[in-house]
């Protein structure tokens, strides 16, 4: 049945009810009697509608559908038909409310900024990344203007221009940032932001490695083409001059092929798709060929020991093999003749740690920092005199790092130098 249709009929019904209860007392009591049962049953009536005004009313105020009030009558049906409706908004609500906090959530974890803003650039939202970028917070900056927060002329600049198609490059918090603010709705706008700091830093190191790699592969280059123009426009020269010609080609053909292969040692190291190989890695052994081909390379030039007291440990044993003889060998180029190098492999609470010291001419401390980057020297002509790469320290950084180990260097100039490897508990290697 229409719900208009019982609220009649209901009203009707009352009224009846109302009229009958006057006409029974104008019967039996008289005109009087019939006037005043009439007018009380109306009063109360009207008392009746009131109070379900009154209580619609307060609830109007509080609306929840735990507390709606039952009703009599057509109140019943009006209550019955808010209930169903409240229930649909408190249902419509939590969908909204969990909607959101999964939005939030998403935005969280994004690994960009990413902030909400009104038509005016008043803050509304914003996740944790953008306040990493921007320097804002949510719980004190909601609700101020977003260029009275981010204080830099060039986005005030693209704020005032207002030509969003095209992305903002911003250096701001000693980050670099690509902003792109995005209008949507009628009244809103989403900014974004993109942190290119690191990749950046990538460009430019492998910018440096190239040109660095040019330079070093041109020397070698130049010598052996410059001789093949000797030889080929005097073919009658000199046995001796031709064979120390020769010898020179060799040598930098050599240097070519030892810096071709440090370069391929760094990629792979560098590579996600190259993991590390699980084993376990005999030390004893290891340190023993170790010694022996540092004494070959030393030629009894110096006086070399190794200290034994430690466990084995896990992981690659020719990436391990590769860092510990580079650091030997540096050892073994930077120490004058007659110097003491000293291996020593000890186990420490902290895991077991392998130390390389010498008596050589030392390093300052400015250069120490910048020992393990790419191609960095501290004495380009003598690097050159020793056969050095400029590679060796760059290829211990990344072993080291693929078997959670770190590199502490300790030098004074005319003293000596120590290079400590330490590694972590054997137990807790992840390989």
């Amino acid at each position: 049945m229409h719900p208009h249709l019982v609220f009649w009929i209901s009203a009707l019904v009352r009224m009846t009810i109302a009229l009958a209860s006057a006409a029974v007392g104008w019967y039996f009591w008289g005109v009087t009697a019939g006037l005043i049962l009439a007018l009380v049953g109306m009063v109360v009536l009207v008392c009746v509608q009131l109070h379900y005004l009154l209580m619609l009313s307060d609830w109007l105020d509080h609306p929840s559908s735990a507390r709606l009030p039952d009703g009599w009558g057509a109140w019943t049906e009006i209550f019955s038909r808010l209930y169903k409706l409240r229930r649909g908004d408190e249902k419509n609500q939590a969908e909204l409310a969990e909607w959101l906090a999964r939005f939030r959530q998403a935005m969280s974890l994004l690994p960009d900024g990413v902030v909400i803003m009104d038509d005016v650039m008043f803050l509304e939202w914003c996740n944790p990344v953008a306040e990493k970028h921007l320097g804002l917070s949510m719980a004190h900056d909601k609700g101020m203007r977003v260029t009275n927060l981010v204080r830099t002329p060039e986005f005030i600049d693209y704020i005032i221009l207002g030509r969003y198609e095209i992305p903002l490059t911003l250096s701001f918090r000693e980050r670099k940032l690509i902003v792109h603010i995005i209008p949507f709705e009628n009244r809103r706008q989403i900014l974004v932001t993109h942190d290119v700091t690191e990749s950046e830093r990538i460009d430019m190191m492998r910018r440096d490695f190239i040109a660095n790699a040019s330079h070093e592969l041109r020397t070698p280059l130049t010598v052996i083409n410059g001789f093949l123009e000797i030889a080929t426009m005097q073919p009658d020269l000199d046995v001796a001059i031709r064979s120390s010609h020769t010898k020179l080609m060799t040598e930098q053909g050599e240097r070519m092929q030892r810096l071709v292969e440090d370069m391929l040692t760094l990629s792979r190291l560098e590579s996600m798709e190259y993991s590390v190989r699980h084993e376990r890695i005999n030390m004893r052994v290891l340190l023993d060929q170790l010694r022996q081909e540092a004494e070959v390379l030393s030629a009894g030039r110096h006086q070399i020991s190794l200290e034994f007291d430690g466990p084995d440990i896990q992981g690659s044993t020719d990436e391990v093999r590769s860092a510990l003889i580079n650091l030997i060998t540096n050892a073994i180029r930077y120490t004058p003749e007659n110097g003491a190098i000293k291996l020593i492999w000890k186990d420490l609470p902290q895991g077991p740690k392998f130390i390389v010291q010498d008596t050589g001419i030392g390093i300052s401390a400015e250069h120490i920092s910048r020992l393990t980057e790419r191609f960095y020297r501290v004495d380009k002509s003598r690097s050159r005199e020793t056969k050095g790469t400029g590679l060796g320290l760059a290829i211990v950084k990344h072993v080291l790092l693929r078997h959670h180990a770190n590199l502490v260097i300790e030098s004074t100039p005319g003293v000596g130098s120590k290079f400590c490897v330490q590694f972590p508990v054997p137990a807790e290697v992840q390989v």
